[in-house]
């Protein structure tokens, strides 16, 4: 791996390890505007809890060393979970300036995920 891509790596998973664990830690405390938008998209609240506890254990299985084959469904995870907001707030009419959020992890999810070195890839 060139230093140049080791850079580009760590760079896009530690972005994506922070929006990840912020807007987990606003899931899980289950702040009124996450709460407000959830209820907008058609989601009942509690989707909150579980969508929290999932992105802060992903963030985990990304940065951990090792145990490759965790750190695809991670990816997986995040991909989904983005593209699943992406879709939600497109089919709920949701203004196009909440479409950046999860734009930007998504688009760091692939970065992050196409960069990894060789000793985070399955074999």
């Amino acid at each position: 791996m060139t230093k140049r891509n080791k850079i580009i790596y760590w760079i896009a998973t530690l972005w994506l390890a922070l929006g990840m664990t912020s807007t987990g830690i606003v899931h899980l405390l289950q702040m009124d505007e996450a709460v407000a938008k959830m209820t907008e998209l058609g989601y009942p609240s509690y989707i909150l809890t579980i969508l929290g506890t999932w992105k802060l254990l992903g963030v985990v299985a990304v940065l951990i060393p090792r145990f490759p084959l965790l750190k695809e469904w991670a990816y997986a995870g995040f991909f989904f979970n983005m593209s699943g907001a992406i879709f939600s707030h497109l089919a709920g009419g949701s203004d196009p300036i909440e479409l950046f959020g999860p734009t930007l992890l998504i688009v760091l999810t692939v970065v992050s995920w196409y960069f990894r070195p060789a000793d985070r890839k399955i074999a």
